[in-house]
């Protein structure tokens, strides 16, 4: 449902001002990813009635841009011989005899030194959807409030490749009975594909726009489209409404 809600916001943000709509799997940790969840996404995309322009992006088959990227960014760059446990000194250069694990950028206090590739040599999430975000000429970008953080690390990243920074917004997060963000960890179900109308509209109702009663699934969007106006979301603490 949390995703639901996340791409029905960007959907109608795009669509409503004229725009296009990307889809992108960002399945750059070939461990965790399952082969089959791709072709899942896409069916639960289609079966709620999105309709992506373009062809899908495998965040997978895109090394050598990430790799190029790395590079341009050398000179903001350093080696990191720590583990996420222990606290990085490695900013002014690698502890005697302890070997490189990851790469992390300088980064104004206020933001922090991040890890660019990460110690399996895996490329991390922050450097790639900034590389593929310019590649794909993305304009905004609409996502739950959960990566709100990661935003003024993204256009850092953007700023030292001169690339040209998008929008963002970030939309309320669908939460548990404990607080908890709906997901895979938290156990949350996968959506149904039999009967997609009653979860689009409370989707829409979370967002703040009830739609009308007793609509398909194509009135909804119909509906919806016209009608979407980042204004009506309610802003306020994370704690209070999800949005940030």
């Amino acid at each position: 449902m949390g995703s639901l809600v996340a791409a029905t916001a960007s959907y109608l943000e795009a669509r409503s001002r004229g725009g296009e709509w990307l889809v992108r799997m960002e399945d750059l940790d070939p461990p965790r990813c399952r082969a089959e969840a791709a072709d899942e996404i896409l069916r639960a995309l289609h079966a709620y009635g999105f309709v992506w322009d373009g062809p899908v992006l495998y965040q997978s088959t895109r090394n050598a841009a990430y790799q190029a990227a790395l590079e341009a960014l050398s000179a903001w760059t350093y080696p990191c011989g720590c583990s996420r446990q222990e606290e990085c000194r490695c900013r002014t250069g690698l502890t005697a005899g302890r070997p490189a694990r990851a790469i992390k950028i300088r980064a104004p206090e206020d933001i922090g030194d991040f890890v660019i590739r990460r110690a399996d040599g895996l490329y991390a999430y922050q450097l790639a959807v900034v590389v593929d975000d310019a590649a794909q000429g993305v304009t905004d970008v609409v996502r739950g409030a959960d990566l709100l953080d990661s935003t003024p690390r993204q256009m850092l990243l953007h700023r030292c490749l001169g690339l040209p920074i998008p929008g963002y917004v970030h939309v309320p997060l669908v939460l548990d009975a404990s607080g908890d963000k709906l997901s895979k960890q938290t156990m949350a179900p996968a959506l149904p594909l039999d009967d997609p109308a009653p979860l689009l509209r409370r989707a829409l109702t979370f967002l703040a726009h009830p739609p009308p009663p007793d609509c398909s699934l194509a009135e909804l969007w119909a509906w919806a489209i016209p009608h979407w106006d980042l204004k009506r979301l309610t802003y306020g603490t994370r704690d209070a409404s999800g949005l940030c």
